[in-house]
């Protein structure tokens, strides 16, 4: 269910320069849907939705949406097995939505390739912050050099490129966020505070195990040797830090 909290600051939302954002809404449950549905709509957004995996994935081929928001428990193929299908072709941005605050289920369903997760009841006004996070940080980092050689990674975030001996590799739209943080300040450790802050965009909404997940899930594809990271490596008892 969702909290009966108001959603009523249209501007900060959905509307992002004029163009109104859309939103696939994949929720079994109807009335949770419907629910979820009108709060949405109250804050700008066009709302796409499915009650089951198969549903979503076959509406996304026909027309993309700027966010996912997916529900783990599904009939038929569950939210992890549809994550994993959209990331075999699509970035797309996923918040997953979780009945429980199971940590298996959570690190499993960033692990299936989600970029966030949200626990039921749904509180409005995270949600919504939540969704307005994924939608800024979309875009490329303006903070750091358009440009950053680490060894044998050229790192392009204004181009939203990364490649690896001059082969392109295929990034989520945070990992590339998140590589791109961690170039901008090639060997300083970055917290895992500074990380949700600078990727994620929020703080007392983050939770660090999306830091140490999707930290994990780009050395799969930025490392030779995953296992032993040549490139993104953990300072234990601080954070992470790109290797010059």
């Amino acid at each position: 269910m969702i909290a009966a909290v108001g959603m009523h600051d249209r501007a900060a939302a959905g509307m992002m320069a004029g163009v109104t954002r859309r939103v696939l809404l994949v929720e079994d449950d109807a009335r949770i849907r419907h629910v979820l549905r009108l709060a949405l709509i109250d804050e700008g957004y066009e709302v796409g939705e499915a009650a089951s995996g198969e549903d979503a994935l076959a509406q996304l081929a026909e027309q993309q949406a700027d966010v996912v928001l997916l529900d783990l428990m599904l009939p038929g193929a569950d939210g992890f097995e549809v994550c994993r299908t959209l990331r075999r072709t699509s970035d797309i941005p996923v918040i997953m939505v979780s009945a429980r605050s199971d940590s298996h289920d959570i690190v499993a369903g960033l692990e299936a390739g989600a970029d966030d997760y949200i626990t039921k009841p749904l509180v409005a006004k995270e949600l919504s912050a939540r969704i307005r996070a994924l939608l800024r940080r979309s875009r490329s980092s303006s903070d750091g050099p358009a440009h950053t050689q680490v060894g044998d990674l050229d790192i392009r975030p204004d181009e939203g490129v990364v490649l690896r001996c001059g082969e392109p590799l295929t990034l989520t739209k945070t990992e590339l966020r998140l590589l791109a943080e961690l170039a901008a300040q090639v060997g300083r450790v970055l917290s895992r505070e500074d990380l949700l802050e600078r990727v994620w965009g929020y703080g007392y909404f983050g939770d660090s195990r999306l830091v140490d997940v999707h930290v994990r899930r780009l050395r799969t594809k930025v490392e030779h040797d995953p296992a032993n990271p040549r490139h993104v490596l953990t300072v234990r008892g601080l954070g992470y830090k790109l290797a010059p």
